[in-house]
C-alpha cells in the first residue's frame, strides 16, 4: 500500500512538473507575470489535491479491509517484524531468529544465500526512474519539444545560417567582382595564403607552380589577370576545366584576400613551374 502511495505522488509530482513545463512553452510566453504565476500555482494546487485524494482513497481501503477482516492473535513472526530495528526496516530484513527458513535450497562451500527481498529504497528509485522514462519519452520522442540532438543541430544551423546572412549583409557583401581592389597590407595577404593553403594547394601547387591547374606565379592567364577577372574566375569557377566555383565556401572578403595573394606571388618563379597557358597579360605590380 505504501509502494503505491508514494508512486502515485511521485506520477503526479512528475505530471505537474511536465505539465507546468508545456504550460510555460505554449500558452504563457504571452501571459503577464501575475498570471503565469496564477496557472502554475493552480497546477500545483490540483496535483496536491488529486495526491492526497489518491492517498486517502488507498488508507480507506486498507482501513476497510482491517474491519471485515477476521481478527486474530498476532504470531511470533508478525510481533518482531514489528518491533524491527530502523535499520532492519530501511534495509527490509526480517528478523535474524528467523533467518533459517529463508535460506535457499543451493550452498556453495557451506555458505548459504538468504532470500531476503530487494530493499525498499532501492525499488523506490526504480520507481522513480519508470516515471521519470515514461514522462521523458512522452517529452522527447512522443510530443517531439525535447532538445534531442537533431532539434539541437538544426537550431545550432538556423542561427549559424542568420548569423552569416547578418555577417554578409554588413561587410562581406560590401565587396564585389565591381569594386574589388589588390590589398597590399601584410595581414590581407597572409589571411589569403591561409586560405590558398587550405583549399588551392592540390590544384595550383604549394607555391603557385600549377599541378592539375595551371601555374599562377606567370604572366599568362587563360581567363584574364585583372583582379575583377580573377575574383569572376575564383567566385563562378570553371567547371566545364574542373575548377569548382567557390562564392558558397568563401564569402567575398575571402575571395579578395585569395585574389591579394595571388597577385603577390607574380614573378616568383618557384621550381617546376607549369609552362605557360592562355594569354599574356599585364604584370602583376600593374595590378596593383
Amino acid at each position: 500500500m505504501k509502494r503505491l502511495s508514494i508512486l502515485a505522488i511521485l506520477s503526479l509530482v512528475s505530471f505537474s512538473m511536465f505539465a507546468a513545463e508545456e504550460a510555460q512553452n505554449t500558452f504563457l510566453p504571452g501571459l503577464k507575470t501575475g498570471q503565469e504565476l496564477f496557472v502554475i500555482t493552480l497546477l500545483g494546487l490540483m496535483t496536491m489535491i488529486c495526491a492526497v485524494i489518491i492517498v486517502v482513497t488507498l488508507n480507506l481501503n486498507s482501513q476497510i479491509r482491517n474491519i471485515f477482516k477476521p481478527k486474530t492473535e498476532s504470531s511470533e513472526f508478525e510481533q518482531a517484524m514489528q518491533n524491527r530495528t530502523f535499520w532492519q526496516k530501511f534495509w527490509s530484513l526480517k528478523p535474524i531468529q528467523f533467518e533459517k527458513d529463508q535460506i535457499m535450497e543451493h550452498q556453495y562451500d557451506g555458505i548459504a544465500e538468504l532470500d531476503n527481498p530487494t530493499p525498499p529504497w532501492f525499488m523506490y528509485l526504480f520507481y522513480i526512474t519508470i516515471v521519470v522514462g515514461i514522462f521523458y519519452l512522452i517529452g522527447y520522442h512522443v510530443i517531439g519539444n525535447g532538445k534531442i540532438m537533431n532539434n539541437e543541430y538544426t537550431e545550432e544551423v538556423t542561427i549559424a545560417e542568420k548569423a552569416r546572412e547578418e555577417y554578409m549583409k554588413k561587410f562581406a557583401n560590401s565587396v564585389n567582382e565591381d569594386n574589388v581592389k589588390v590589398l597590399t597590407d601584410a595581414k590581407g595577404v597572409e589571411d589569403g595564403k591561409k586560405i590558398y593553403t587550405q583549399n588551392c594547394v592540390a590544384c595550383h601547387g604549394a607555391n603557385g607552380e600549377g599541378v592539375v591547374g595551371p601555374n599562377l606565379t606567370d604572366e599568362f592567364w587563360l581567363h584574364g589577370g585583372t583582379p575583377k577577372a580573377i575574383f569572376h574566375t575564383i567566385n563562378e569557377g570553371v567547371p566545364e576545366k574542373g575548377m569548382i566555383s567557390w562564392k558558397k565556401t568563401l564569402n567575398p572578403i575571402q575571395v579578395q584576400q585569395v585574389l591579394s595573394y595571388i597577385v603577390s606571388i607574380q614573378g616568383t618563379k618557384p621550381a617546376n613551374a607549369k609552362a605557360p597557358q592562355g594569354d599574356k597579360a599585364e604584370a602583376a605590380v600593374s595590378m596593383k
